[in-house]
């Protein structure tokens, strides 16, 4: 399975679709971007070509989605939510 076929997966299942998910490649392509995008993929990031720039990568991924980012509370399925 590919990872734009994992993510098509993801974002069908409504127990997961609010997953946020972000792809790492190494295409960075329009097309591509676009592509992914438009399968409701979170963000999209072209694979860094050192090691170094990966771990700046990987940091701010962390501090963005831990520290800033306010994400909903997974509830059941179905069920409304409590005002």
């Amino acid at each position: 399975m590919s990872g734009r076929e994992v993510l098509q997966e993801i974002k069908a299942d409504p127990e997961l679709q609010r997953i946020p998910v972000v792809i790492l490649t190494s295409s960075g392509t329009d097309a591509e971007v676009l592509k992914t995008y438009g399968l409701n993929a979170n963000g999209y990031i072209v694979k860094p070509v050192t090691f170094e720039r990966l771990k700046e990568i990987v940091a701010a991924l962390e501090t963005f989605w831990f520290s800033i980012v306010v994400l909903p509370t997974m509830e059941p399925v179905g069920q409304p939510h409590a005002a």
